[in-house]
């Protein structure tokens, strides 16, 4: 007999409590052999005063269970509250989101009915570090961060779903042809793991013609990996695509802990009408049966779930003909259907894990234990930001050049990444924050002291520097972008 598995349930916000009991109580029809543990997280804790939205006891309660079952939650407006999911994400290293698209014609309308995708989305790096700040009046910034090994975890684990999943082909996206290194680090890091997967048909996309194909043709695509933000927008794009963003669902897979929930939100306009559509919440819960161990049960919620469908009985947010129900209504549909399988569709059947596979895939040694990467690190410069919004750019350059010293040349001065000095253009908007390059004469002496100098020398100008960034190369090769024009 199999023994119950402790899970965490948080109800969640707005909707989430509706179509969480609607869904626990299908999993208790199905025989789901699971004892929930509940938590509060979420908008009521933020308001409640722990800016975080969520508190200590819910944390010890994640770490012991490791399994995560969440309805949607709201993060309230204002006041600089951070996310609640990234937090959760980022913290429990969740760094696999997984995102399967699916097409249900012809009982769920759609342009698309032979779809069937699954988007993975890198799930802690990229601007989601959340690193923002104000450095100018007019001018903000957002720092994108992507590394090596979270782009070869989340990359691995793309290649690892599709082979342990029977699917064929691989895709990336990603924008390299204007974000050279961060983007292009992690095309680059795709292109070397893909070399161990040869059975695998690979391929790359710029994020924006892939994103055209996805609402065009999504029939060419089977698995797709990206980095967080293009993940994001894709996997809900794709979701509406299949016919509405309602019936998908997600886990968030970490090496300890895992999270299952729907991909929408709290939907605060329709709470406590009843009307909101349980299918993405069912869907986790599907996901998450599959992950702790019970394949059988979430065949049986799966199938019961499509035959529902083909019976006519869908929720309002459904454009299809048929019986329109409540969010409890269409549960009860999927119950009185546990045991039948669907005809028109074909019957879902999943697999056990081999033992402690699960739905975790481990890394390999190359990324678990890899060396320190034999890296040569040369300084060759150093980027000063300035703020200034009386100055001209042939002033400021001039200034500058002077200051230079025997270490420097200045060597370009951009706004808003574009050339300005020298030689720049009349036309370019410019706005008060100055990148000025300054490029070692001698990188072969060049130290951090040459650089703190020169930073004195700007202050003693009366010259308002308000950040620095060291250039450097890497074994021989430029680790940092030319500015447009330069």
């Amino acid at each position: 007999m199999t023994q119950l598995r402790k899970i965490t349930i948080a109800r969640g916000d707005g909707i989430g409590p509706e179509i969480m009991d609607a869904t626990l109580k299908i999993l208790e029809h199905a025989g789901a052999k699971i004892d929930p543990e509940f938590i509060d997280i979420g908008e009521k804790v933020y308001l409640a005063g722990n800016s975080s939205g969520i508190p200590d006891e819910a944390w010890e309660s994640l770490r012991r269970t490791k399994i995560f079952f969440k309805g949607p939650i709201t993060t309230p407006q204002g006041g600089g509250y951070k996310s609640l999911n990234v937090t959760i994400r980022k913290t429990l290293g969740l760094y696999a989101n997984v995102r399967p698209n699916v097409s249900y014609a012809p009982f769920v309308e759609t342009k698309h009915p032979n779809m069937n995708i699954v988007i993975i989305r890198e799930n802690e790096e990229d601007l989601y570090a959340g690193i923002e700040h104000q450095q100018t009046p007019e001018v903000v910034q957002c720092l994108k961060l992507i590394t090596r090994p979270g782009s070869e975890k989340i990359v691995r684990y793309a290649f690892e779903y599709a082979r342990k999943n029977n699917r064929k082909k691989v895709t990336c996206f990603t924008k390299d042809n204007i974000m050279k290194l961060t983007d292009g680090l992690f095309h680059k890091v795709f292109k070397e793991v893909a070399k161990e997967y040869p059975e695998i048909e690979t391929e790359h996309w710029i994020i924006d013609i892939g994103m055209a194909k996805i609402a065009d043709t999504p029939q060419d695509f089977d698995v797709v990996v990206m980095p967080n933000l293009y993940g994001d927008i894709a996997s809900d794009v794709a979701a509406q695509v299949t016919g509405s963003v309602g019936l998908a669902g997600s886990a968030n897979i970490g090496d300890q802990v895992a999270m299952f929930e729907a991909i929408h939100g709290s939907a605060p306009d329709i709470a406590g009408k009843g009307i909101a559509n349980p299918s993405g919440l069912i869907h986790g819960a599907i996901m998450m049966l599959v992950h702790i161990g019970q394949p059988e049960v979430a065949a049986r919620i799966h199938n019961a779930w499509l035959k529902t469908l083909e019976d006519g009985i869908h929720t309002g947010d459904i454009s299809k003909g048929g019986k329109s129900v409540g969010t409890m209504e269409f549960a009860e549909a999927v119950i009185e259907r546990l045991g039948q399988n669907p005809s028109t569709y074909k019957p879902v059947a999943y697999k056990h894990a081999e033992p402690n596979e699960s739905a975790t895939f481990q890394l390999s040694p190359a990324v678990k234990d890899r060396p320190k990467l034999d890296v040569v690190r040369q300084l060759d410069g150093v980027d000063v930001f300035l703020f200034n919004n009386e100055l001209t750019p042939d002033e400021i350059g001039q200034k500058l050049e002077a200051l230079a010293g025997p270490h420097f040349k200045l060597a370009v001065i951009t706004n808003r990444g574009v050339k300005v000095y020298p030689q720049g253009f009349p036309e370019t908007f410019t706005t008060d924050h100055w990148r000025c390059r300054f490029e070692f004469i001698n990188t072969e002496s060049a130290t951090n002291k040459e650089i703190i100098d020169l930073l004195n020398r700007i202050q003693e100008a009366d010259l308002d520097f308000i950040k620095i960034e060291n250039l450097y190369k890497f074994n021989g090769e430029r680790g940092y972008s030319l500015g447009q024009g330069q």
